[in-house]
């Protein structure tokens, strides 16, 4: 009979990197150099004042740092526990020059975010009522963001949600050992208390819909993220499992959240990881398998480690051809031997299969983590597209004339970049800037 494997300790005691006590967080602060015109802050895509933040935490004003934070990022607790720090503002930080440890600043930024939501401080209060009416679609990073400046400045805020909670990915989408739930809620609760209407369970439906929410509120936002893992075309893929959708169901402890014994996730960016780490979590074997190569894994590099370490295998040169069934039961997965072949327009090598015989992973689970399903003509309301992502001006306005006041940000409108919850962020502030500035003018005009 077959048996879950011991999970390590680490996959099981919580968030993977522990919160600092006050002494460390202030020994840190004291490490840091103050630098003017720092490299962090430029790394940053909310630019934070990171020199600024450390400060106020060396002198023990930890309630002006969290505030310094939320300024620029107003959901710094979650993009403290899931930036690519090193990627981003540690990798900047000057330390590294110097052969020391760069300043831990994601853990700062948690210690300062979290003391704020320990102690219930309300460090912002919504501005005088303009009376505009803004409708934000979708309560992920970008639509929270932009929801929080909107009321900030003023205006008369709504939110639709589709999901029974609200926080998009940073609630349904990332593994409780980076943020659990709890986190995600606080923040969405911080964005409640600017007086902010959060409506769940509820879904922009079609274009129809779209022009009449237009003509009702002043302006309207499009926060709505992407669709899910497209489907497979090889045979049984009605067995396999949407990645995105295993995470959220097991970390909202969903009912019909399964338990598996032995999975294997394709794909090799971030969310295979964390699917095949959730899996890992629930004591199950994990693998993933990769058509290409380590070399090419969209995956950071610290999550990759991140992965061996929680003793997740990865098999490269794989390409999935078919989901083996045994009387109706995942039993396996077909892989093609892939090999490397010329790069492509983008540089990146192709996969093509090699001559080889065919490679069989054993598994009771196949789930997919290649990326999500953009727009189309069916799904994206009517308005312009680009490659499968909402066509936005710089000022992130839709492009449609006879909508002239619905705007959309964060992963609808990344086509080029990394999608992230910083940047998405940071979409939701510069469209809640380009949306009062519209509003202001029109309100100039009439």
């Amino acid at each position: 009979m077959t048996t879950f494997l011991p999970i390590p300790k680490f996959l099981s005691s919580g968030e993977v990197h522990p919160a600092m006590t006050a002494a460390e967080a202030i020994n840190e602060a004291n490490r840091c150099l103050y630098c003017a015109d720092a490299a962090c802050v430029q790394a940053c895509p909310t630019h934070i004042d990171i020199p600024e933040f450390i400060h106020k935490i060396s002198t023990e004003n930890t309630t002006g740092a969290a505030t310094t934070i939320l300024e620029e990022n107003f959901l710094g607790a979650t993009c403290a526990r899931v930036c690519p720090v090193a990627e981003l503002c540690q990798g900047a930080c000057v330390m590294n020059k110097m052969a020391e440890k760069p300043i831990e600043i994601g853990r700062l930024q948690r210690f300062a975010t979290d003391h704020l939501i320990e102690q219930g401080i309300k460090p912002f209060q919504a501005g005088p009522k303009t009376g505009k009416k803004v409708l934000v679609v979708g309560s992920g990073p970008a639509g929270l963001s932009a929801a929080a400046e909107l009321a900030k400045t003023g205006h008369e805020v709504t939110v639709w949600e589709r999901r029974e909670l609200a926080g998009g990915l940073s609630t349904y989408g990332i593994i409780t050992l980076r943020e659990p739930v709890e986190i995600a809620q606080r923040e969405v609760d911080m964005v409640r208390e600017l007086g902010v209407q959060i409506e769940t369970n509820t879904a922009l439906k079609d274009g129809e819909q779209l022009r009449d929410v237009a003509k009702h509120y002043d302006a309207v936002f499009l926060a709505l993220g992407l669709g899910a893992v497209p489907a497979l075309n090889i045979p049984g893929a009605e067995h396999i499992m949407d990645g995105l959708r295993y995470i959220a169901d097991v970390k909202t402890a969903s009912p019909q959240a399964p338990e598996f014994h032995n999975v294997v996730v394709i794909g090799a960016g971030n969310t295979a990881i964390d699917a095949a780490t959730t899996a890992r979590t629930q004591g199950a074997q994990a693998t993933i398998a990769y058509r290409r190569t380590a070399a090419e894994m969209t995956a950071f590099e610290d999550e990759y480690l991140f992965a061996a370490q929680a003793g997740i295998n990865f098999v490269f040169l794989a390409s999935p051809a078919e989901v083996i069934t045994t009387n109706g039961q995942v039993s396996g997965l077909r892989c093609t031997r892939m090999t490397l072949g010329p790069a492509d327009a983008e540089g990146r090598r192709q996969a093509i299969p090699a001559d080889e015989a065919d490679l069989i992973l054993p598994c009771d689970a196949v789930i997919a983590a290649i990326g999500q399903e953009k727009f189309d003509a069916e799904t994206g309301f009517g308005l312009p597209l680009n490659a499968g992502y909402m066509d936005v001006t710089k000022e992130l306005a839709v492009i449609a004339t006879e909508l002239d006041n619905v705007f959309a940000g964060g992963d609808a409108t990344r086509i080029t970049g990394d999608a992230s919850t910083v940047m998405a962020v940071q979409d939701g502030k510069i469209a809640a800037r380009s949306i009062s500035a519209f509003l202001d003018k029109e309100r100039d005009n009439g």
